[in-house]
């Protein structure tokens, strides 16, 4: 089964990563031009349609480019 990881920020954090990268910061700027969501289909047929959830296609494509 094709896991998504669903990020939310804690409700009663003091500390907000998010809020502290600069919007000049190269991988935020990446994030906003690199669309990654074709992912999700292109993988969807090597993902069963039962038992847990696996690691999100984008995070592990993400994983594995650094090793490149």
């Amino acid at each position: 089964m094709q896991g998504k990881k669903n990020y939310q920020e804690k409700l009663f954090s003091s500390f907000q990563l998010s809020e502290r990268v600069p919007s000049t910061n190269f991988y935020r700027q990446l994030k906003e031009v690199l669309h990654l969501d074709f992912l999700y289909k292109a993988t969807e047929s090597y993902y069963g349609s039962s038992g847990q959830s696996s690691i999100d296609p984008v995070v592990f494509f993400k994983f594995w480019s650094v090793y490149l």
